[in-house]
């Protein structure tokens, strides 16, 4: 028994709840094609791309995990989604989603966790801010990112009026203003499903003691903000001897995102062989040649989809076709640490390569970590993976991966 699952709508959202519940004492696995055991680990990680999917495939994918959910029987099931809620009634949505685990689960309590100070990501009166490019505080339907997102755009800040446009509806708003007093938002939370806000850790601190204090099954919707809270007061364990680092020493980096973010980190990588990749490359096999070619001679090559061309692919599609090239180039060439960047674009790779679990071994900021790659083909096995998504790492995130691959050789 794990005392949480942690099912992640994407491979790069999950790995960042990996990081936290690693990073704060909680032995933790993200297991992507193995049934492995759970004793000894605290949480179970079961990464996904339903923030991509419409909810008839995302329920089918429910449908297949869920008997390695009910067999870990956690007391807590975290239904891991973007820290900025980015979904719509047909994408992503997450109230489809949630209204699917009640039924399989059968929680005591539901609760969506809006916000993530520590990403400044705060939800007020249960609306949602998030920090910008610009580095300045918006409401999120104003965010000038996620208010024009190209799939699921924000046009919404009131979570419950968000939710309940996706089905899940008559959340019970419990705003900071109220969060000191634990008994009451204890009985708050047995009464129904509520939407806590969050504006700082303090405020964490206090969700912590209420759900401690109401107990049961817990259903917890949100960000990492809820591996925070979980792991709030824990006891620092062990750490597992260190994984010898993969015989390739090749680093290769997949910049599936076309954010503003991922556009900077692109531009400010200074050890790599940039390869933009263009519509036609998808189709023909002289570019896949050129990057095994570099990354056999060892040079750190970075690919990267080009944010202003029209790929004349659905994003779905674009996915799919960013984790066919990455996985034809490592049948042609070994590599032992590779990034990706793109939660979508991360999925389909980690999947399509065929990764056993990922097991958290080093952080590179917020949003950001190194996570060691589990498989049965030795040439893949302890490969190194950088996971992050569009919006998230530092301006240099690619540089200081090719650095700590060198410190690791």
């Amino acid at each position: 028994m794990s005392e949480v699952v942690f099912l992640g709508d994407d491979f790069t959202g999950a790995s960042d709840s990996l990081a936290t519940y690693a990073l704060n004492g909680w032995p933790a696995r993200l297991e992507l094609n193995a049934a492995g055991a759970t004793k000894g680990l605290a949480a179970l990680g079961l990464p996904t791309d339903l923030r991509s999917r419409a909810p008839k495939a995302a329920l089918a994918d429910i449908a297949r995990l869920w008997p390695r959910i009910a067999a870990a029987n956690p007391r807590v099931l975290h239904f891991k989604v973007c820290s900025t809620f980015d979904s719509s009634p047909a994408t992503g949505s997450i109230g489809a989603v949630a209204a699917d685990l009640i039924g399989r689960f059968k929680p005591d309590v539901v609760a969506v966790i809006g916000g993530q100070p520590s990403l400044r990501r705060y939800c007020i009166f249960g609306n949602l801010f998030a920090s910008g490019p610009d580095g300045r505080v918006y409401r999120i339907d104003r965010h000038p990112v996620m208010g024009r997102h190209p799939v699921t755009p924000m046009a919404e800040a009131d979570l419950r009026l968000h939710m309940a446009d996706q089905g899940l509806s008559d959340l019970d708003l419990i705003p900071f203003t109220a969060l000191a007093d634990t008994a009451e938002v204890a009985a708050r939370l047995k009464r129904g499903p509520v939407l806590f806000d969050v504006t700082t850790p303090h405020d964490q601190s206090l969700i912590a003691a209420a759900l401690r204090a109401v107990g049961g099954r817990q259903l917890l919707i949100g960000a990492s903000t809820v591996a925070e809270i979980l792991t709030t007061g824990a006891q620092s364990v062990a750490q597992p001897d260190p994984v010898a680092p993969p015989d390739a020493g090749a680093v290769l980096v997949f910049a599936g995102s076309r954010s503003l973010n991922t556009q900077t980190q692109v531009q400010n990588a200074q050890g790599f062989h940039k390869l933009p990749l263009t519509p036609a490359a998808f189709h023909t096999d002289t570019f896949r040649t050129q990057t095994a070619g570099l990354l056999a001679a060892n040079t750190p090559v970075l690919v990267h989809l080009q944010p202003d061309l029209d790929y004349g692919l659905s994003p779905d599609a674009l996915a799919d076709a960013s984790a066919r090239f990455v996985a034809d180039v490592l049948a042609r060439a070994d590599v032992g640490y590779l990034g990706l960047a793109g939660g979508d674009t991360s999925s389909r790779i980690a999947t399509r390569l065929g990764f056993d679990a990922l097991e958290f071994e080093h952080s590179l900021g917020a949003g950001a970590c190194i996570c060691i790659g589990r498989h049965q083909q030795g040439r893949l096995d302890r490969m190194r993976v950088l996971l992050k998504g569009g919006q998230m790492g530092q301006a240099d995130l690619f540089d200081a991966f090719a650095i700590r691959a060198g410190i690791a050789r």
